[in-house]
């Protein structure tokens, strides 16, 4: 290596590593109490929730659609709420964490998922975004096709992304914020809530097993806890 070069690119190498240090996406840790989870925004009516909205136990899941964990995770979700979240006891709100640090078409993609849901709702977004994962990494010249696919009116979606600096960003930006003042450092960020019961942290994509097994456990806990 030439010596000119050698300060150059110490300080690039220095500044990738320290990124990844502070943004990245990661498989499943261990679960715990790390940060500040009590932080979490409390569950509505506007949020994306898959299942019962009245379950005692639900899975918070703040995630990046270019994100591979997230991908492999939200097909895990899927097989755990199509099992236990059948008798309503278990269900999964997805909120926006796009790692733009990393990830630079991650905003353009939450702005598409969150577009869908603005002008056809929930069935609609979780169809959009399970096509983002699936189709991962997305072209943009695709989010037209697939929300039409999803059921979306393809000039209203084109409307709403065109003026998503509005709301749609907002509530992108609000969703972010909230994980960031959790302490979360990547994706999928995750926690599960129940009554009476403190947040359990999930820092990573859990395989079915280890999921279902801290979800069972939540909600033996919640069953005999007091609502706070």
């Amino acid at each position: 290596m030439k010596p000119s070069l050698t300060v150059p690119l110490a300080i690039i190498a220095g500044g990738i590593i320290v990124a990844g240090a502070v943004y990245f996406s990661t498989a499943g840790g261990g679960a715990g109490s790390g940060g500040h989870p009590e932080l979490v925004r409390p569950v509505g009516a506007s949020d994306h929730i898959l299942g019962n909205p009245a379950a005692p136990v639900k899975i918070v899941e703040y995630a990046d659609f270019d994100c591979e964990f997230c991908k492999t995770f939200d097909g895990t979700l899927h097989e755990l709420i199509a099992n236990e979240g059948a008798n309503g006891q278990v269900a999964w709100v997805f909120r926006e964490f796009p790692l733009t640090e990393i990830h630079p078409n991650a905003l353009a993609r939450a702005r598409a998922a969150e577009c869908v849901a603005q002008v056809a709702g929930n069935d609609a977004f979780w169809k959009f975004a399970d096509a983002l994962f699936a189709n991962q990494p997305v072209d943009p010249a695709r989010y037209g096709a697939l929300a039409a696919e999803a059921g979306v009116s393809g000039d209203a979606f084109a409307s709403c992304y065109a003026n998503a600096a509005g709301s749609v960003d907002a509530r992108i930006a609000a969703d972010r914020q909230n994980a960031l003042d959790m302490g979360a450092h990547g994706t999928p960020y995750s926690l599960i809530l129940a009554p009476g019961e403190a947040p359990v942290v999930l820092d990573g994509a859990y395989s079915y097993d280890a999921l279902k097994g801290l979800v069972d456990q939540a909600l033996a806990e919640s069953s005999t806890s007091p609502s706070r």
